[in-house]
């Protein structure tokens, strides 16, 4: 199909939307590319006018005329002289979502009518998520307990994913650990390789397994890495590094995999979640909670609601966005890492390192601002190490990011 033709379709197709939906830029630039998308509006009509009922729905078309297309089940689709046109950005109603290491995204996903899978090592606890999405309106949820960093365990959990649902459109890949201690303060180095499990190869393996489905549903993988990942500080040496590696992997698999898969990668600053309530890897390797770590960590940096997070992370991936990062405050942080390291380097050594007796600058900030009253009501109370029996919703892991 030449460019002419191409353009004749464009006008086509945006002129009967204008007039049954409104005035919108479908096209853009005016180039046909394999899964572009464009809003327009509240509804979704088919090019010879018949409604589509939907909210906040997109359009998606491909190249050739008679192009194999995939409806996905609830998915409605037509195709007209090469443009298909179809209701949902892939997480419409009918869509397969795997959501692993349970966070608020999964009941983001609810509200579109998305089926779930989830996945993280409490059975309990993804039971209480899953009642929840079920109560929020979702037809389907499948419970599966593992360990992602597992590789064994990732195979499976895509696999019986796959063999419940038929399919697989989106992968979310939120599992997460991190420390906070300087490096030359701790006493048992082979107790971090966990870190590097969990952060690195918990994404990767699910990822690796999941990628043919992905592959044949257009879908997107959505990872929770960290600003963390392009602006280290100080006490987290190993944290920074899985999270830069995880980074770079999913960087370049966005470059390897072009259009087949998109990718967005969510780069938050310090999340509501497991990890700011104080659960971290110690000195000697062993997990626990450290709520003074957690302090001087933090410090006066706002810690956002999973809520907020989740809502901002959704609209990115329905934007199709490459990164989403949140508090808006970190979006200079790359480019301030590029052009003036020295400028963090000076600010993490003055906020983090102290003289042996006294308190690090960040936590003499917290306590004489007392900006601690400003923490998410979860953060300010002991939670306690999560087992097995502990599984209330507000304990679910959120937004694994620091």
């Amino acid at each position: 199909m030449g460019t002419t033709e191409h353009q004749q379709l464009e006008d086509e197709v945006e002129d009967m939307v204008k007039k049954l939906a409104g005035d919108v830029d479908l096209f853009g630039d005016g180039d046909l590319r394999p899964g572009a998308i464009a809003g327009v509006g509240d509804d979704v009509f088919c090019i010879d006018g018949e409604h589509m009922a939907g909210s906040e729905l997109l359009f998606s078309y491909a190249f050739d005329k008679g192009e194999a297309i995939e409806d996905g089940g609830d998915h409605l689709v037509m195709i007209l002289e090469g443009i298909v046109v179809a209701p949902g950005w892939l997480a419409a109603s009918g869509s397969i979502i795997v959501v692993i290491g349970v966070l608020e995204l999964a009941y983001q996903y609810t509200k579109k009518g998305a089926c779930l899978s989830l996945v993280a090592q409490r059975k309990q606890a993804l039971e209480g998520v899953a009642a929840d999405a079920l109560e929020r309106g979702t037809s389907d949820v499948l419970v599966i307990p593992a360990d992602v960093s597992d590789a064994e365990q990732s195979r499976h959990a895509v696999e019986a994913t796959v063999a419940h649902f038929g399919k697989l459109n989106h992968l979310v890949a939120n599992a997460g650990v991190w420390s906070s201690c300087c490096f030359d303060e701790i006493t048992n180095i082979t107790g971090f390789n966990k870190m590097m499990d969990v952060n690195f190869w918990g994404s990767v393996y699910p990822t690796y397994y999941a990628m043919p489905n992905l592959k044949a549903s257009k879908g997107k993988l959505i990872v929770s890495s960290s600003t963390a990942a392009t602006a280290p500080t100080s006490r987290m040496s190993l944290y920074n590094a899985t999270k830069a590696a995880q980074l770079r992997f999913y960087e370049t698999l966005r470059y390897e995999l072009g259009s087949e898969v998109a990718v967005t990668i969510l780069t938050a600053g310090f999340v509501e979640s497991e990890m700011t309530k104080g659960k971290v890897i110690q000195k000697d390797g062993d997990v626990a909670i450290d709520l003074e770590a957690r302090d001087v960590q933090i410090g006066v940096f706002p810690v956002v609601r999973v809520e907020k997070l989740c809502e901002v992370a959704l609209d990115g991936i329905q934007r199709g966005d490459w990164y989403v990062t949140w508090p808006s405050m970190y979006l200079p942080m790359p480019f301030i890492a590029c052009i003036a390291p020295e400028v963090l380097n000076w600010l993490s050594y003055a906020l983090y390192n102290a003289k042996q007796g006294s308190l690090p600058l960040s936590q003499r900030m917290l306590d004489a601002t007392g900006a601690k009253r400003f923490y998410p009501l979860s953060l300010r109370h002991h939670p306690g190490i999560k087992t097995e029996g502990t599984h209330h919703k507000q304990d679910i892991d959120a937004a694994s990011n620091v």
